[in-house]
């Protein structure tokens, strides 16, 4: 496994706007998969037939920019898009992205909405009650803050007695309440945690004051720095204390432990997607190489 690497400056995506919260959801419908992407037959063997039949949906809070979010045509593009585009091809089928509120996905796979959660949908232990994960990416956490910096942030530490922002249902909301209980044993005040349902609105409220900064996975927080208002919005903080990120774990595909003959698919598809230099191929595309797994593990964080 690669060691995580922050990326201050690493996200030279190409020019697309990207304004948050505000695209319109288009109709789901299958993605084709990549005709550079060569099908697995052993991978492909794993994969249960009705699967095969209905092709591979995908649930995702869209967007989370650089991981998936609209292009100029409302069509779902990013990281996890082109990874599960091309973990279809691998097993000879489809995939479909539909938007979905990130605290309600594994109640969506429960409920059979979706057959995966993708989603930079970090793998840990309590998740793993509900889910399997086939891990791809190296993840951690960063600050972002208005441009600026105008509270003077240095990193979490430097927050206490503030209001901070991020997702709901995140592993970041317990990042969070461990700053703040290292604030008051500190003698400090406390650190509040606003947790809000999507990315764009926890961005929104730091734009609007409502919050000093936001906590957020670091691929989408460097993105958000560097392109949202044309990088005017937003400052990334990078703690001297903790240069990499907070937090650096693992991030999978989430699916449901009765659907077990489809997790050893993906996973062999993402190993196959490993091992032919695709996987790479695809981080490389969207500058985000630092963030490498070795294998396609199921269910890493012990």
């Amino acid at each position: 496994m690669s060691t995580f690497k922050f990326l201050a400056a690493g996200i030279t995506l190409a020019a697309i706007a990207f304004t948050s919260g505000c695209a319109q959801t288009p109709a789901a419908e299958p993605t084709a998969a990549s005709s550079t992407i060569s099908i697995d037959a052993k991978a492909a063997a794993l994969l249960p037939a009705n699967f095969k039949e209905s092709g591979l949906n995908a649930g995702s809070e869209i967007p989370y920019a650089p991981m998936e979010f609209y292009d100029a045509n409302n069509k779902p593009v990013g990281f996890e898009v082109d990874l599960i585009n091309a973990v279809a091809a691998k097993l000879g089928t489809t995939a479909t992205f539909e938007k979905q509120a990130f605290d309600t996905l594994i109640a969506s796979l429960q409920a059979g909405n979706h057959d995966l959660a993708v989603s930079s949908m970090s793998d840990t232990v309590d998740r793993q009650k509900a889910l399997d994960f086939v891990d791809y990416f190296q993840g951690g956490a960063s600050l972002i803050v208005a441009k600026g910096n105008p509270a003077k942030v240095t990193g979490l530490d430097s927050l206490c007695g503030q209001t901070v922002t991020t997702e709901s249902a995140s592993w970041e909301v317990d990042v969070l309440a461990a700053a703040s209980k290292a604030c008051t044993a500190a003698g400090n005040k406390e650190l509040k945690t606003l947790a809000l349902p999507s990315d764009g609105e926890a961005q929104n409220a730091v734009r609007a004051g409502n919050a000093v900064a936001y906590l957020s996975d670091s691929q989408a927080a460097a993105y958000a720095a560097k392109i949202a208002g044309d990088g005017k919005y937003f400052d990334l903080i990078v703690d001297p204390k903790s240069p990499n990120g907070y937090e650096s774990g693992l991030i999978g595909v989430g699916i449901l432990k009765a659907n077990s003959g489809l997790t050893a698919a993906v996973q062999a598809a993402l190993q196959s997607l490993m091992d032919d230099g695709n996987y790479m191929k695809l981080l490389k595309k969207w500058n985000l190489e630092s963030f490498a797994v070795a294998s396609a593990t199921i269910n890493g964080t012990k």
